[in-house]
């Protein structure tokens, strides 16, 4: 149950606002090891998986909120940019910290629970394997603590 909570942390701090991506500080690949990229398909793979989960988190009611009013064409592609960066792939993303994006934005850890369900079944649809999956996560779940605001 913790790593579930910290994996939706840190997910939710990707997505949550779309604020934050436009200005989301790099985040530092867990080790200059590209196999997590490529057990994602590489560039192709990410903007797969992105253009699912966008169309996934519309689509989910606990999450739509969060993106009414969201361009879905620089989110993509700026979701796509981190997790290349954070999955060991050839991006450089750079902007805002976690902490400063997300500030006066009441995030619940309920908020990052329903993110991670949606993110995983993107990746289900997408054929990622489980193990891949938790890779993914486990790389993401540091950002956590930047972006709950809400205990």
């Amino acid at each position: 149950m913790k790593f579930m909570l910290s994996c939706a942390a840190a997910v939710a701090a990707l997505v949550l606002t779309p604020q934050a991506l436009a200005q989301a500080a790099p985040v530092a690949a867990a080790s200059a090891d590209a196999s997590l990229y490529h057990d994602l398909g590489g560039q192709a793979g990410l903007t797969r998986l992105v253009d699912r989960f966008w169309d996934d988190l519309k689509a989910d009611a606990r999450m739509a909120p969060f993106f009414v009013n969201v361009n879905p064409t620089p989110f993509k592609q700026r979701l796509a940019e981190q997790l290349c960066e954070v999955s060991g792939g050839p991006c450089t993303y750079g902007g805002a910290d976690m902490k400063t994006a997300h500030s006066g934005i009441d995030v619940t850890r309920a908020d990052f629970n329903a993110l991670v369900e949606v993110l995983q079944r993107s990746m289900d649809a997408q054929g990622i394997a489980f193990r891949v999956q938790n890779r993914l996560l486990a790389r993401l779940a540091p950002m956590h603590r930047d972006v709950v605001n809400v205990r």
